[in-house]
Order: structure tokens, then C-alpha cells, then sequence
């Protein structure tokens, strides 16, 4: 089992940036696939990003590809998502969660995040 923690969020205008980290509790960090998810007012949670055990591959979701770096420091059992040219239709409350799914394709993860709330103002 593990638990995630989530930090980093808060206000930003349009075109700025922000840097979420989620800190994982227990020894085994490294046998999770991780993934970055969000979700806005009035709309279901959404894949954002994932990054696998220790060759570090990653998947991102289109809206975000290009913008959005997943990134994992197994040695600090924890996980990143740098967001750059921030938009408005990024806000949401953006979720830590961990998998043991042996792909990063999966859509099932086990463990949440409480979330962290990034609001982009326009």
C-alpha cells in the first residue's frame, strides 16, 4: 500500500507555469507506474500523464502533450508534473495516483492523491 501527497498547486495567469509534486509514504516507490489526473468543476477526472517504474516511459494526454513533463525521483519516492504555458481550461483539482499495472496504458490506478487545486486565471 501507499500514500500520496500532493503539492505545488495554486494561482496562476495564463501562459505561466507550475510544478506539482507528489510525495509517496512506504519502500516500495518504485514498483508503481504513477500517473497525473484532474479534474475540473462539473466534468469527470481525466488522464493527464503517466510515467513508468524505472525506464521512466511516459504517456501524456493530447491537451496536454508538448506542455505537461511527468517526471519521477525514485531515490525521494516521488513524482512531478511540470505544466508550462498554463491555459484556463487547465484548472482543476490535479491527482497523484499510483498503479501496479504493468503498462502505462492502463486506466486503473489503486491509489489516490486528495488532490491539489491549480487555478489558471486568464
Amino acid at each position: 500500500q501507499v500514500q500520496l501527497v500532493e503539492s505545488g498547486g495554486g494561482l496562476v495567469q495564463a501562459g505561466g507555469s507550475l510544478r506539482l509534486s507528489c510525495a509517496a509514504s512506504g519502500r516500495t516507490f518504485e514498483s508503481y507506474i504513477m500517473g497525473w489526473f484532474r479534474q475540473a468543476p462539473g466534468k469527470e477526472r481525466e488522464f493527464v500523464a503517466a510515467i513508468s517504474r524505472s525506464n521512466f516511459g511516459t504517456r501524456y494526454a493530447d491537451s496536454v502533450k508538448g506542455r505537461f513533463t511527468i517526471s519521477r525521483d525514485n531515490a525521494k519516492n516521488t513524482v512531478y508534473l511540470q505544466m508550462n504555458v498554463l491555459k484556463p481550461e487547465d484548472t482543476a483539482v490535479y491527482y497523484c495516483a499510483a498503479t501496479r499495472s504493468i503498462t502505462i496504458a492502463t486506466t486503473v490506478y489503486n491509489y489516490w492523491g486528495q488532490g491539489t487545486q491549480v487555478t489558471v486565471s486568464s
